[in-house]
């Protein structure tokens, strides 16, 4: 197993390592409920939708009927926020009057299971409120809209989700062990070497990048970073690369955009080469893969 050298901790010369992504693949929030909830509720996993539940007061168990990897049943029993970035069935247990209190949403992220931060999280992340101090003041406005009807109050419940995510992704990138992200981009975000390549890559996809290119971003030797990388991330800087371009290209092409703009825009020399990582990543050709959407 290579051993990763010593963390470094952030410091001010490391780039805004989620404006990017997120400028790239949004995502979309949708208040579903805010109040009590008494008895057995059933979430079922939806291709695409996430979930994001806060648990503003009471206690209750949760159960992951279908998980293999994750805890089968759990009890909550302070406030807290519970993150399902990507479809899974979960049943909330909790008394049958007088129920604990929730708001909830759903969320829509772009490119779906391709969306690379989405790919990045556990399973299911259950955080207390008390953990993420800068969510206070987005939450006591979110509670406040979403506990009365007034004009815009839906739109700005659904913003306002969209910052508490923000702000969650940020302490997940600060806090990765705490927050059970051992490997991938997250992580990988959470190092101030790696992100400078990271942030570089998602910014500039269209460069000819190398290795020695991407090591000197990061101020490590070639070898040095790809030990580091590869352990870090679970891939290599070149496959890396491959998957950011085409889940970029994917996100283009479900728009409208043409293949050979796509191609070009996000580092591919040509169609004939996008269509050739499209076949070796998802076995499919651009036109065949639209089709299946």
């Amino acid at each position: 197993m290579i051993a990763t050298l010593p963390p470094i901790p952030p410091s001010d010369d490391v780039p805004d390592r989620l404006s990017t992504l997120l400028e790239r693949f949004r995502v979309q929030a949708a208040l579903f409920h805010s109040g009590p909830l008494c008895g057995r509720h059933v979430f079922e996993p939806q291709p695409g939708r996430a979930f994001l539940h806060i648990l503003r007061k009471g206690e209750m168990e949760v159960h992951h009927p279908d998980a293999d990897c994750i805890t089968r049943q759990l009890k909550v029993t302070a406030p807290s926020l519970l993150l399902y970035p990507r479809p899974l069935r979960h049943v909330f247990l909790n008394a049958p009057l007088d129920g604990p209190d929730f708001t909830c949403a759903t969320l829509d992220f772009d490119g779906g299971a391709r969306n690379p931060v989405v790919q990045s999280l556990p399973p299911v992340m259950v955080v207390p409120l008390s953990a993420i101090g800068e969510l206070d003041g987005t939450l006591h406005l979110l509670f406040a809209e979403a506990d009365r009807q007034r004009c815009g109050s839906r739109l700005l419940t659904n913003r306002l989700f969209e910052v508490a995510l923000i702000q969650v992704l940020r302490w997940v990138i600060d806090h990765p062990d705490a927050a059970g992200v051992s490997h991938g981009l997250m992580r990988g975000l959470s190092d101030a070497r790696l992100a400078r390549t990271l942030v570089a890559l998602h910014q500039s996809p269209q460069q000819a990048w190398t290795l020695p290119k991407m090591a000197a971003i990061a101020g490590l030797s070639r070898s040095a970073f790809a030990a580091v990388f590869k352990d870090v991330m679970q891939t290599t800087p070149a496959s890396y690369l491959l998957d950011w371009r085409l889940s970029l290209a994917c996100t283009q092409l479900r728009a409208g955009a043409a293949a050979k703009q796509v191609a070009t825009e996000v580092g591919f020399a040509d169609t004939a080469s996008l269509s050739k990582a499209f076949r070796k990543r998802l076995g499919l050709s651009p036109r065949a893969w639209l089709a299946t959407l």
